[in-house]
């Protein structure tokens, strides 16, 4: 695999004379610009030789029907035909995310006042985080491109899902995080490789230290950087499964936490694709994004109506969203405006509330990624921005033991008690 070098290397087309074996990402046939819709072969880029504008995955589908799919295998690969990856992905080490529950939460939806709601509860997956399913998609195109080495930067998830997926592989992996993140996230991280590198700095930091090294070091895949659009796909499954959990159809809100952005915008993607394949009702539905107002840019840009996008220093609780310059953030401002939905954003204590009103609802133990959409979704009910009376989906992005240090303020024992009936009595519980 090249490394990303300089602005020519980064952006050229893949000579015709070597590459991926035939078949190496599906259904895909181009890297295409969002932008100015130029399009370059299938390799490891990411920039547009054009406009630099980022690249994502084009396809040619075939005729594709529910059955094939529901055929498939209880993870994302029942998906293979809709991701760049190839017929034999199954045979390939990896993670097997995906699939998880979508669960009715009619407690939390009493509480809240929505009618329908639901909760897609990614915390389940191996590494209780939904990185697991973009990481194995980056994690194929690594292996199709003959990487050497699996990396990336990240806010936590990622780093976990990543030394994961290449213990699994058995490929080197090495992960590079912000020095402050919370300590689960880091033994989560470390536990799967010896290559943790704590950097002195924020996500943003951490995110253009990798892009140098990208640029220094031969066979290196780096999730978000040089396998970038093929990592973003995964996020897709998500999308895909929500709507045939859902019976085959779309939602009509769902409000997704923004971090990048990245997922939301592949959300969004894959809703548009299953319609255009025929296998949902073309419908309206209404996209809503949250995040924390110590690191809410996108939030800040829908409520002044603008497309400026104006990059932040992080300071929330919620540090799996804390990422100042969002890459797709312009992009999440177009969706939530084309579908009439909205960005908003919430204190890290209304997080924190969140996280306990899921936990003691739903029984679903959130992170604070979770909190700031519980607590999103609260307050689009309140300002009569959500309809209540329409069928919602929220995103749970992970589980809550990655972040035991924002809430372990908020919970504790009721009572300290003797062993005794007569003290046990005496609390009143």
């Amino acid at each position: 695999m090249s490394a990303v070098v300089t602005e020519a290397d980064r952006t050229a087309e893949p000579s015709p004379a070597s590459g991926p074996r035939e078949g190496a990402f599906g259904n895909a046939v181009a890297l295409v610009c969002r932008e100015c819709r130029h399009e370059v072969g299938l390799g490891p880029y990411y920039a547009c030789p054009e406009c630099f504008g980022p690249l994502e995955v084009s396809y040619e589908f075939p005729a594709i029907t529910r059955a094939e799919i529901e055929a498939g295998p209880r993870n994302i690969w029942r998906y293979q035909a809709l991701l760049p990856v190839p017929t034999d992905i199954e045979s390939s080490p990896n993670t097997e995310p995906g699939f998880t529950r979508l669960l009715r939460a009619d407690n939390l939806g009493r509480e809240l006042g929505i009618e329908n709601l639901w909760v897609k509860d990614d915390s389940t997956n191996p590494t209780n985080s939904f990185k697991d399913r973009v990481v194995a998609c980056a994690l194929s195109a690594a292996r199709e491109l003959g990487a050497k080495v699996f990396a990336c930067p990240s806010t936590g998830n990622l780093a976990n899902a990543v030394a994961a997926a290449g213990a699994r592989a058995g490929i080197k992996t090495v992960v590079f995080i912000p020095s402050n993140l919370e300590q689960p996230k880091q033994v989560n991280s470390a536990i799967f490789t010896e290559n943790l590198v704590a950097v002195d700095g924020n996500y943003d930091d951490v995110n253009k230290l990798a892009s140098e090294i990208a640029g220094e070091e031969e066979g290196w895949a780096f999730v978000n950087v040089n396998v970038r659009p093929y990592y973003a796909e995964g996020s897709k499954t998500l999308g895909y499964e929500i709507a045939e959990q859902l019976g085959w159809r779309l939602p009509d809100q769902i409000v997704i936490p923004v971090a990048s952005g990245s997922q939301l915008t592949k959300v969004d993607k894959a809703f548009q694709e299953l319609i255009k394949l025929g296998l949902v009702e073309d419908k309206p539905y209404r996209v809503f994004g949250a995040q924390a107002e110590g690191c809410g840019p996108v939030a800040t840009a829908f409520k002044a109506d603008t497309d400026a996008i104006r990059p932040v220093k992080p300071d929330t609780i919620a540090k799996s969203l804390a990422i100042g310059n969002p890459a797709d953030g312009i992009y999440v401002l177009d969706i939530a405006r084309r579908t009439g939905g909205a960005v908003e954003e919430v204190t890290d204590e209304e997080i924190r509330e969140g996280i306990v009103l899921l936990a003691r609802t739903e029984g679903i133990f959130t992170e604070t990624a979770g909190g700031t959409t519980l607590a999103v979704t609260k307050k689009l009910v309140e300002t009569g921005v959500l309809d209540p009376t329409k069928e919602t989906v929220v995103i749970n992005t992970g589980h809550g033991l990655k972040t035991l240090d924002a809430v372990s303020g908020q919970v504790r024992a009721a009572a300290t008690i003797a062993p005794s009936y007569a003290a046990f009595k005496a609390t009143g519980i």
